[in-house]
């Protein structure tokens, strides 16, 4: 398949959008992008001119971007760009946007915490294969430990 990757360094420039879908959570926000180049006769840094793409995610991306991405937040997006056409007012107008495969904070701009994001447990889904009476009386409690952990981490 041909696409264009992209990987993109710079900062969240709206909130995240979070929506409920048929087929899972979507979720967009604007990125801007501002290159800085050394200016060698005034020895120092000058910023260009700021570059703005509406980054998409869908499923668990999107649910993990509403919780964690704030305006301002420095980020690296990659992902798959693409490039549309609209008219609007009589005026064509060109946006570009990235479907996002991975977003994360940029570390050299700050620290972060990773937490691992909570998934549906199988147990409570599954039907064990034999059940005995110890496990049965057993199986309840190692449930509570297992929802204790994840409300700590």
């Amino acid at each position: 398949m041909n696409e264009t990757l992209v990987t993109l360094v710079g900062n969240a420039a709206t909130a995240v959008d979070f929506r409920e879908t048929a087929t899972g959570g979507m979720a967009r926000f604007r990125f801007a992008v501002t290159p800085r180049r050394w200016d060698r006769e005034k020895q120092l840094w000058a910023d260009g001119r700021t570059s703005f793409y509406t980054v998409w995610s869908w499923r668990t991306l999107a649910a993990n971007l509403a919780g964690s991405v704030s305006v301002g937040e420095p980020l690296v997006v990659h992902g798959r760009l693409k490039v549309r056409e609209e008219e609007q007012a009589g005026q064509r107008r060109t946006f570009v946007d990235v479907e996002a495969v991975a977003v994360g904070h940029d570390l050299s701009r700050g620290t972060a915490a990773f937490r691992r994001a909570p998934r549906m447990e199988a147990v409570l889904t599954e039907r064990p294969e034999r059940v005995t009476d110890g496990d049965a009386e057993a199986e309840p409690k190692e449930r509570e430990e297992v929802g204790a952990m994840a409300a700590v981490s």
